[in-house]
């Protein structure tokens, strides 16, 4: 087996994306019409109408319905844009779903009255214009782009520009009318309540409509918890201010249970300085054999009853993060032990979300030592279609804003027609690493729930052993042994994993992260799409030395860097020439923890980084993938729904590759002059509020020699003469140096 090598100490470059002036065309094939024109004109009218009345706003709620799914680049530039005003279209939206059939957006806009009147006066102008100048009724993409098309127009004599003239017929290709979203919601009780973004304090604005609460139920500027009378109220009064609505009490996920009346007498020596994971869940049982590695803090009211059943889930999954290849010898994965700070916020019964989210934030900003949470908490609900569950966007921002990766089970349970349910949050933050769980055989079990996230996003992120099918998980409750099965007992060997990766071996967040997806990932993956959003991109291998080596023939490396321009790459890869040629096949797994932001709806990652790998030729990259999303060269226009689908834009886990095959050819140099492979990581931003900026991304890269022969000794070499620092990652000397480092000096 080879070492995995880290390359560092060589920073990638930085380049901000090239300026100059965008030719902008609408799709090929495409026809703008008069009629289609009005059709926009006429639905802007009824909005006008509709808010003509309001008192309760400064400003008016739009929404854009448009025709597909829309790339950044397509989203409205002609309305809403108004002269003098400071603010572009993009910079006005407060939501963005999907439509009921998932194949076209719905974008909210915020706007003044001021901007609506004006753009409906210009729309007035553009069908004056359009109606003078082409009497057949219509524009076809050839015209469109054929400049003389519109140099006959006298645009002075309309008051009106040719640049913005056909920025409304452009985004009439994509926009099927403009309208106002309303809430739609029934049967909810105590709620939390995210409302639009209206640049009024929330407090004021539920006030106006005489709706009074404290500020005890306000969790930022958005969202709120209301009762189920203040719920009706705000619906009938401002249905269109609700953008999201979730029950705040959350039933928690089933396991299944087989008791053993045998007593644990296990012997296990006093800690010392094993890393820390920690635990949030239900309440621990400080009489197990273990305690002494676990510190306790109860986060639930002194005043609050708790029974048995509190202590059994939490103190079965700190058992497994202790002790857990001892009570599974199966399951041993050569990690050791590791320390647990167990927070309980949660009765068996349930937790309460708005309460959790608030604590959560806390226990982790007092708690800064820790860098990986294991939270097996999951509501029994079905996550929603169009936007992330409060849970999981807390948790998602958390982990933007601070050096920490979360843990989670992807929760269990049927519905009751028998059919899978969706998985339940928080299962859809984005940044964490959600688990699943399979049979020993690697079956999927029968409690397994689905994903996909927001329709796009592949949740769970891997699936581990955690019982089922008649398999059980072997950990320690208050009683003694007990026989478990279910997601909450697969995440905590994979949360044991993640700690050992940064801890041990020093990888950081992004870096351990990837190399864990990458490990689940076989060559010539073809999970169908059920088997995606049940096992997610593959179950991680029991060995911790598996994730941490390669087969004989496979060169494996992991870089990271810092994003801080449109483009960060390094074209210094010394892949091993082989009589002229690189006899291998490669692929690349890329993380990374985007900002996101929940009233985006299912544009709900702020930042997209595209990784680009492969030889270098002439004029940049050749890609592994074909993606040539952004190449400057590229030979067409990528349409958004494939970027998304194929090439996973707006993904925060990229994996790229080639398929293997003993048939495959070698591969030609495509630059005699510079005969390296290159890496290039594009960051486009949704929002353009720099969130981009500084961004880490860990990649880690597989190069399969297709004759079976080992070169990794080759490409340390080369590596090191082209200035690159390579460590091999060794277990032994890892733990060596961890120990030294954490050893307890005495002075005299």
């Amino acid at each position: 087996m080879n070492t995995i090598i880290k390359l560092w100490n060589k920073s990638f470059t930085q380049k901000s994306r090239s300026g100059g002036k965008v030719n902008k065309q609408i799709p090929k094939g495409s026809q703008i019409t008069l009629e289609h024109l009005k059709k926009i004109h006429s639905s802007l009218k009824k909005v006008e109408k509709y808010w003509e009345n309001n008192t309760v706003l400064s400003g008016v709620l739009i929404s854009v319905y448009y025709n597909r799914i829309v790339a950044k680049s397509n989203r409205v530039e002609g309305y809403f844009n108004v002269k003098g005003e400071k603010v572009v279209p993009n910079d006005t939206i407060v939501g963005a779903k999907f439509n009921s059939d998932k194949n076209s957006h719905i974008i909210t806009h915020y706007i003044s009255n001021k901007v609506l009147k004006k753009t409906i006066e210009d729309s007035e102008k553009v069908l004056k214009i359009f109606k003078d100048s082409f009497p057949d009724g219509f524009v076809t993409s050839t015209m469109y782009s054929n400049s003389s098309t519109f140099d006959q127009i006298d645009f002075l004599k309309y008051g009106f520009s040719k640049t913005r003239f056909k920025s409304y017929l452009k985004d009439s290709c994509f926009v099927e009318e403009f309208g106002v979203e309303h809430a739609e919601v029934s049967n909810f009780k105590n709620s939390i309540v995210t409302i639009y973004d209206v640049e009024k304090d929330v407090l004021t604005l539920l006030r106006q409509l005489n709706i009074s609460i404290s500020e005890a139920s306000v969790m930022n500027q958005t969202t709120v918890l209301l009762d189920e009378k203040n719920i009706e109220l705000l619906l009938s009064k401002a249905p269109y201010l609700v953008s999201m609505i979730v029950e705040d009490f959350s039933k928690l996920s089933p396991e299944d249970y087989k008791f053993d009346e045998t007593s644990l007498q296990n012997e296990i020596p006093a800690p010392t300085n094993q890393p820390v994971i920690g635990v949030i869940d239900t309440l621990f049982d400080k009489r197990v054999y273990f305690s002494e590695w676990v510190e306790y803090h109860d986060l639930i009211s002194p005043h609050i009853k708790k029974s048995n059943q509190d202590y059994n889930h939490g103190t079965a999954v700190s058992s497994l993060i202790v002790d857990g290849v001892t009570l599974n010898p199966n399951l041993d994965d050569g990690c050791g032990r590791f320390k647990v700070r167990h927070f309980g916020v949660s009765l068996q019964s349930g937790f309460n979300s708005f309460t959790i989210i608030k604590q959560i934030r806390e226990i982790v900003s007092q708690n800064s030592d820790i860098k990986v949470w294991n939270l097996s908490l999951g509501s029994n609900d079905e996550i929603r279609e169009n936007f992330i569950s409060v849970e999981g966007a807390l948790l998602d921002e958390i982990q933007f804003e601070n050096d920490v990766v979360f843990i989670i089970a992807g929760t269990n349970g049927l519905s009751p027609s028998g059919n899978r349910k969706k998985i339940g949050a928080p299962a859809d933050s984005l940044n964490s690493i959600i688990v699943n769980s399979v049979d020993f055989n690697n079956k999927i079990v029968s409690y397994s729930r689905k994903g996909i996230v927001l329709s796009f996003f592949v949740k769970p992120d891997v699936s581990y052993y955690g019982g089922g099918n008649g398999d059980f998980i072997n950990v320690c409750e208050p009683l003694g042994l007990g026989k478990v099965a279910g997601t909450s007992f697969a995440a905590p060997f994979i949360a044991r994993k993640m700690a050992y990766l940064i801890h041990i071996m020093k990888l950081n967040r992004e870096e351990a992260k990837a190399l864990l997806i990458d490990s689940a990932i076989p060559w010539n993956d073809k999970k169908t799409f059920e088997e995606l959003s049940l096992i997610g991109n593959g179950i991680v291998p029991v060995k911790i030395s598996d994730i941490l080596s390669s087969s004989d023939d496979e060169i494996k490396f992991i870089v990271s860097d810092v994003s801080k321009a449109y483009d960060t790459y390094n074209y210094d890869f010394p892949v091993p020439i082989v009589k002229d040629n690189y006899p291998y096949v490669a692929r690349a797994t890329m993380c990374y923890f985007p900002n996101c932001s929940r009233n985006q709806g299912v544009d709900y990652t702020n930042t997209e980084l595209q990784i680009t790998f492969g030889r270098l030729k002439d004029n940049g990259i050749e890609p592994i993938n074909k993606d040539n999303q952004y190449s400057e060269d590229t030979p067409g226009y990528v349409k958004e729904t494939a970027a998304r689908n194929i090439f996973r834009k707006w993904d925060n886990v990229k994996h790229i590759g080639e398929k293997f095959s003993p048939r495959k050819q070698d591969k030609p140099i495509l630059n005699i002059a510079n005969p390296q492979w290159g890496m290039s990581v594009k960051t486009v931003e949704r929002l353009n509020s720099g969130d981009g900026y500084g961004v880490r991304f860990g990649v880690v890269v597989t190069l399969k020699e297709l004759h079976g022969k080992n070169r990794i000794e080759d490409f340390i070499q080369q590596c090191q003469l082209r200035g690159w620092l390579v460590d091999k990652i060794e277990v032994e000397s890892q733990i060596e140096l961890y120990n030294s480092l954490n050893e307890e000096i005495d002075f005299e």
